[in-house]
């Protein structure tokens, strides 16, 4: 029988990567000061609102759709429902925020973050490659957006 990952290193390790991308920079993959919510924490709502390149969403949107995902994620692997979603459907009707709206989209992130970890704390086994693919999956999504978030304010802020 081959070696099995025990489910408590893979939570354990699942925690630290979740905790690196959104709240504070362990060194894993990110430079300190770079995670999601402390990169948020720069962005006026003014900012959020500006689609970045010519035919990209707002920063707001990409916030947006980071959350989404997490609900969708969350709400898939509690039910076992996979249901199609419109995942078009925030790039199509996100644009300018105020500074309320903005302030509600980092509040519904972190809400959407706190039940993904509640997830990951109910979860007591990652019994397949699809569970264990569907963890690994949510944190390379939500770096990726992470990077696109950074990298636009790169260009917002020359």
């Amino acid at each position: 029988m081959a070696p099995q990952i025990q489910a408590e290193h893979f939570t354990q390790a699942l925690y630290l990567l979740l905790d690196e991308t959104f709240d504070k920079v362990h060194g894993v993959y990110l430079d300190k000061g770079t995670s999601m919510y402390e990169t948020l924490a720069t962005i006026s709502a003014a900012e959020a609102s500006i689609p970045v390149g010519g035919k990209c969403a707002t920063l707001a949107a990409q916030v947006k759709h980071v959350a989404f995902y997490l609900d969708v994620l969350e709400h898939s692997a509690r039910t076992q429902q996979f249901e199609p979603q419109d995942w078009d459907k925030i790039w199509r009707e996100t644009g300018a925020v105020s500074p309320d709206e903005w302030e509600a989209i980092k509040a519904g992130l972190r809400e959407s973050y706190d039940r993904i970890k509640a997830l990951i704390h109910d979860t007591q086994e990652w019994p397949s490659p699809h569970e264990i693919g569907g963890a690994i999956a949510m944190i390379a999504h939500s770096a990726y957006h992470l990077g696109e978030i950074r990298q636009a304010l790169c260009t917002l802020k020359q």
